[in-house]
Order: structure tokens, then sequence, then C-alpha cells
């Protein structure tokens, strides 16, 4: 189980252009959008935070939906309204860290604070 969640934070890393943390993208997007309607604007407002060594675990709220998002360590609190970068989505995600299973967790490579 290490090995699978280091090669999903190797994929994480190496698949896509870096980005730096709190950094917009500049010209197109480099998005996947959902058809689900609560991730389909790649942003929200966090409802629950969740800190682990390298990652922040953050639960969104977004036109009447929540889902949870999984960004490098972001400094965030409930109620800020967050922009992010999608990079996959997983089901049935279990953390370790966290003795926990995300029924979907979205892994993102930056994240924006939206004043």
């Amino acid at each position: 189980m290490k090995i699978y969640f280091l090669l999903i934070t190797l994929l994480m890393f190496c698949s896509f252009n870096v980005m730096a943390l709190h950094h917009e993208p500049q010209g197109e997007e480099n998005t996947q959008l959902s058809n689900d309607n609560s991730s389909a604007k790649n942003e929200g407002v966090v409802v629950d935070v969740i800190d682990t060594t390298g990652y922040t675990y953050m639960e969104l709220e977004n036109a009447g939906g929540r889902f949870w998002i999984a960004a490098p360590t972001t400094q965030v609190k409930k109620g800020d309204r967050i922009r992010y970068v999608k990079n996959m989505t997983m089901s049935n995600f279990t953390s370790k860290t966290l003795n926990r299973t995300f029924t979907t967790l979205i892994f993102v490579t930056s994240t924006e604070i939206k004043k």
C-alpha cells in the first residue's frame, strides 16, 4: 500500500506541469471539468480541513453539493472560497494516515484562495 501511495504522489507531481501553490494558471486552464455539478467550476467554500504531512484534505461545498479534495499542504480555513486545478479523481481512496476511506477524492495540483 505504501508503494501505491508513493506512486500516486509521484504521478501527481510529475504528470503535469509544476505549478506554484496558490497560483492560478496563465492562459488556458489545465483543468478537467467534471459532469458532477458540485465540482464543475473547480471551486468551492471550505467546510472542513484536515492537515497531514504533505497534504491538506478539504471538504468543499459548491452548488449545494459537498466533495473532498487533497492538495499539497495549503494554509486554508473554514469559510475560505478556493479554486483548484484538478489532477485526478480516485474512488474509494483509503488514507492510512487518516484511517479513513473517501468515496471520491479529487487530487489537485494547486489551489488559490479567492478574495
